[in-house]
This record gives structure tokens, C-alpha cells and sequence, in this order.
């Protein structure tokens, strides 16, 4: 069977516009309910796909943090180059710590940020994430169960110098978020590790606009876009893009 690779989309609709970005290892269809959702209530969506997801563990180790960074840049000048010039960004964990670091040096109307690790996790922890994400590549590959563990087996000897980069720029991340001016709704799951539990409420005390919101979903893990609780989190999106004073680039 021949692997079908995730792809980036854009779904126009109206003239104010989200930029939906997606987590370390996932992809698009991680935020494309949501997508959906908000564009037919009248919201263009767009979610790019950031470089090497998609593709296999080995060459996601051999990519740097940056590359994910200009990738999330490109997904919001490709909204302005298309005429958009009234943009929200929302994100989901790692891509939720891009669409922070957007509010803080693009003009955006809101920011919406779903479990974001700010407070910084470990190579090691993240190091984890790719041994996961290897495996359900390998085994979607169709590769046996023998051969890929064997091939785990060898993921440790590959060098993790660029897990380390990502560590530093999510802590970064966290000690500039006074320099977001826009409102910024904290969305968690309550089920998550505690690292993305204390963030969340890190950064609902830390960013100035008092407009900002927050709210524990109880019965949802860390992607919240495919809990559970999906209606209410894309309802709740829906109601904090709608209460926003949206401004022209």
C-alpha cells in the first residue's frame, strides 16, 4: 500500500484568517477538525507542514528547531501574501509556542495557545517523542515488527544536538512573553504531564492583555484538537476569535 504523506492546507473563506500549526512529530491533520470547523464559520484557515513531518525519524533529528520557526514565519507571510491582512494564529503544543513567539514579533489579532510547553522539556524527554513517532512511522511503512526494532534500537547512537536547540527555544520563548500585545486564550488539557499543566497557568500570569483567557479541559490529554473534549475546545476557539478587535496589518 502506498504511504500517503500529510499535506499542508488552506481552506479560504472570509476575510479574517487563522494560521493553525501543529506539534513537534505531528502534522496538519492534527488541527484540521479545527480548520474545518472555524472555516465554515466564515474564518479562512491555513496550517503549513513543518519541514521533515511527515517523514521519517532519522531525518527529523537531522533538522534544526529554526526550520520548524521559518516554516511557521512562512505560514503567516503566505496569509499576508494572499491578501490577508487580519490574522490570528493558533497552535497546538510545539506549535502552540510558535504561535506565541508569532504574537510576539508579527501583528496578530489573538493568539490561542493549546498546551504549550514553555517552561522547557528535556532532550531526553524529547527524545521520546521521536522514538514514538518512529515507531508508528516504521509500522505504517508496513515494515515487520522485528524490523522495526531493530531500527529503534538504533535511533540512540544518532546524534541530538538539534533536540537540544528546540529545548532552548521553547525556553525562550517562555521569557518573552510580555512582549505579547494581543489577547491570548490558554487552552489545556487537564489529563497532561504536569510540565504543560504548570505552563499553561505560567502563561496566563505572565501575558499583560487583560482580555487574555484560560481554561483546563478535565477529561482531555495534550493534543486538545482530537480529545475528547473536541466540540468544546473548538466552540470555546470559535467564541475568543469572535470577541477579538481584529486589526489590519
Amino acid at each position: 500500500m502506498k504511504m500517503v504523506l500529510p499535506q499542508p492546507f488552506l481552506y479560504p473563506a472570509g476575510k479574517r484568517a487563522v494560521l493553525l500549526l501543529h506539534g513537534f512529530t505531528g502534522n496538519p491533520a492534527d488541527v484540521r477538525k479545527l480548520g474545518r470547523y472555524l472555516n465554515e464559520r466564515g474564518y479562512t484557515c491555513h496550517a503549513p507542514l513543518y519541514t521533515g513531518h511527515g517523514g521519517t525519524a532519522e531525518d527529523l533529528l537531522d533538522l534544526s528547531p529554526e526550520n520548524w520557526w521559518r516554516d511557521a514565519e512562512d505560514g503567516y507571510r503566505l496569509l499576508v501574501a494572499e491578501g490577508y491582512t487580519e490574522i490570528a494564529v493558533a497552535g497546538v503544543s510545539q506549535g502552540a509556542v510558535f504561535a506565541l513567539r508569532l504574537g510576539m514579533d508579527y501583528p496578530v489579532a489573538g493568539v490561542v495557545s493549546m498546551c504549550a510547553p514553555i517552561r522547557g522539556k528535556s532532550a531526553d524527554d524529547l527524545f521520546q517523542r521521536v522514538l514514538s513517532y518512529a515507531r508508528q512511522y516504521k509500522t505504517f511503512e508496513g515494515k515487520s515488527s522485528e524490523s522495526v526494532q531493530t531500527e529503534l534500537e538504533q535511533l540512540p547512537s544518532l546524534p541530538r544536538d538539534r533536540l537540544n536547540l528546540l529545548q532552548d527555544l521553547i525556553s525562550e520563548t517562555g521569557e518573552r512573553l510580555k512582549e505579547i500585545d494581543a489577547p491570548v486564550a490558554v487552552m489545556q488539557g487537564g489529563l497532561d504531564s504536569p510540565l504543560y499543566l504548570d505552563s499553561a497557568s505560567a502563561i496566563y500570569d505572565t501575558v499583560r492583555n487583560p482580555r487574555s483567557t484560560y481554561k483546563v479541559y478535565p477529561q482531555s490529554g495534550h493534543i486538545l484538537t482530537l480529545g475528547p473534549e473536541q466540540a468544546e475546545v473548538f466552540a470555546d476557539v470559535y467564541a475568543f476569535l469572535e470577541q477579538l478587535n481584529w486589526r489590519t496589518i
